[in-house]
């Protein structure tokens, strides 16, 4: 299957060298390019894409807002037919990065990212994963945890309502950053359980993937900044 990309970039020349390591690969094509999120938007009502390229920092509309737009309905809950998105960022703790991350994007490069890499982490996306490991995001989340609102009381259990007491053992400790082969040690189960589990969480929380599912914990107050490394 070919994963079609579009690059969104106010520089030219990023796109230029991101489409030339992209069009090397035999399963990957150029669908479209931008140069801001207000084209980007434009481009989306005529161009089927699977993944987006997206820089955060653009004249017009940045990519926050453009991520938010893309991936997010207006009551604010993921758009699952959505193209998923990944935030190009100059730097790894970037507030406009871990914005888009909340706006809905599936994680971040930074743009000096190896070849290798790049190409991994669009393929990576487009079978429905998260580029950003989970104890990044934690990281990224200690780091701002000052401008990011809580919107409920600490230890509300409103959020986790639909999951059953097993569903709520492996998200909790998911969102602390275990991996899945982790999360099946501490819990005696067998690591494909264990997936099944976050796959029934994920939908049934109506998330898109294991960083909205930290970004979620944070919020709802079930993990506070610095609370695990």
């Amino acid at each position: 299957m070919t994963i079609r990309v579009m690059l969104v970039d106010d520089q030219e020349l990023l796109r230029t060298g991101f489409r030339m390591v992209l069009q090397s690969q035999g399963d990957i094509e150029i669908a479209a390019e931008a140069g801001d999120g207000a084209q980007a938007l434009e481009v989306l009502r005529q161009t089927e894409v699977d993944v987006i390229l997206m820089d955060v920092r653009m004249p017009r509309l940045d990519g926050v807002q453009a991520t938010r737009r893309i991936c997010l309905a207006q009551d604010g809950s993921p758009l699952h037919d959505a193209p998923r998105v990944l935030i190009l960022t100059t730097f790894d703790l970037d507030e406009y990065a871990f914005a888009a991350l909340k706006a809905g994007a599936s994680g971040f490069l930074l743009k000096d990212v190896p070849p290798t890499e790049l190409v991994a982490a669009i393929r990576s996306v487009h079978a429905g994963d998260a580029v950003v490991a989970p104890t990044t995001t934690r990281r990224m989340i200690d780091r701002f945890a000052e401008v990011l609102p809580v919107a409920r009381a600490a230890g509300s259990p409103a959020v986790l309502d639909p999951l059953t007491d097993r569903e709520r053992e492996v998200f909790l400790l998911v969102v602390q950053g275990l991996s899945n082969s982790e999360v099946a040690a501490q819990l005696a189960l067998s690591e494909a359980t264990v997936k099944t589990h976050v796959g029934r969480i994920l939908a049934k929380l109506n998330l898109r993937d294991r960083v909205q599912a930290v970004v979620l914990a944070y919020e709802a107050g079930l993990v506070r900044a610095g609370s695990s490394d």
